[in-house]
């Protein structure tokens, strides 16, 4: 990514046993307290002032966790980060070329620095609600086809 960093969690780099205590221990807190906006985290030295953390915050990392806790690898992207062709392709699991004629074709907004084409995660996450759409739009005439033929 251009200047902004996505912090990458590889599959099997954290504990699962330790990932699923702890995303328990979160859940369990978040349910008893839903009205509270902030957390409060006690250091494990009594002395120490409480770490306070948005409930955002840590929703997010209590997901991170889960997935941990599955085997799972995670990245967290900020939203307004801009990628490479080989990123978006890498994203949405299709060729580099592919999302080339995809941003020539002006399905997926993009910009230009030097000869190099920026995708912003947002356009791209933006691009896929509107083709998963066009699937199960797609998917869904041909089971009414299918109805329709069998009667």
């Amino acid at each position: 990514m251009a200047d902004v960093q996505a912090k990458r969690v590889r599959p099997g780099s954290i504990d699962a046993e330790v990932a699923g205590r702890a995303v328990r221990r979160i859940k369990d807190y978040l349910m008893r307290y839903p009205e509270q906006p902030t957390i409060r985290v006690a250091g494990e030295h009594g002395g120490e002032d409480p770490l306070i953390l948005p409930r955002e915050a840590v929703s997010l990392l209590a997901f991170v966790l889960a997935q941990a806790a599955e085997g799972r690898g995670v990245t967290v992207i900020p939203s307004h980060a801009e990628l490479t062709t080989q990123q978006a392709a890498d994203m949405l699991n299709v060729s580099r070329p592919y999302v080339i004629k995809l941003l020539e074709a002006g399905e997926i907004p993009f910009r230009l620095i030097g000869k190099h084409r920026r995708i912003t995660y947002e356009d791209l996450q933006e691009y896929q609600r509107r083709d998963d759409a066009k699937r199960r739009t797609a998917a869904d005439q041909l089971a009414a086809l299918g109805q329709e033929l069998d009667i």
